[in-house]
């Protein structure tokens, strides 16, 4: 038993330990299949969000991945460079710049879009769909309780 009960009050670990713990083996493990396919997370995650919405402007582009402006703008140079993407200035709003993918930009789409289908289908493996509906609930109530007010 990793928790003593004199030491703390817990006869099992913390759920919030328990998911990081979880959190990190998996996130390690997928960036570990994306790097197989070719590509990162960040990478994985601006082609899905590029292509999920035709053309994106970089701010939306951002909010959609979950990082800052500044680190999307690091991620995007690359991908540019690489023949990714292209970018160019919205028409309407010069201060925007437009988002899409190459030919290049779709063939990595489709690699990394395969990796990921794998590895959930990895993840999944020997789960029936009614826990794994029950494990998607029990999420969205933790993920609710941590960004609740503390009272």
């Amino acid at each position: 038993m990793l928790y003593c009960h004199v030491m703390t009050p817990f006869d099992r670990p913390p759920v919030g330990m328990n998911l990081a713990r979880t959190s990190k083996v998996v996130a390690q493990a997928f960036d570990a299949a994306m790097a197989e396919a070719g590509g990162t997370l960040p990478v994985w995650l601006t082609l899905l969000s590029v292509k999920s919405k035709e053309l994106a402007n970089q701010r939306e582009l951002a909010g959609m991945i979950g990082i800052q402006g500044a680190t999307l703008t690091h991620h995007l140079n690359a991908m540019e460079t690489q023949g990714l993407l292209t970018r160019r200035r919205d028409p309407e709003n010069r201060r925007v710049h437009q988002v899409a993918l190459t030919e290049a930009g779709e063939v990595l789409f489709e690699k990394l879009r395969l990796a990921a289908v794998a590895f959930d289908k990895r993840l999944r493996a020997g789960i029936p769909d009614d826990r794994l509906a029950e494990f998607a609930e029990m999420l969205a109530a933790l993920r609710a309780n941590a960004e609740a007010p503390q009272s």
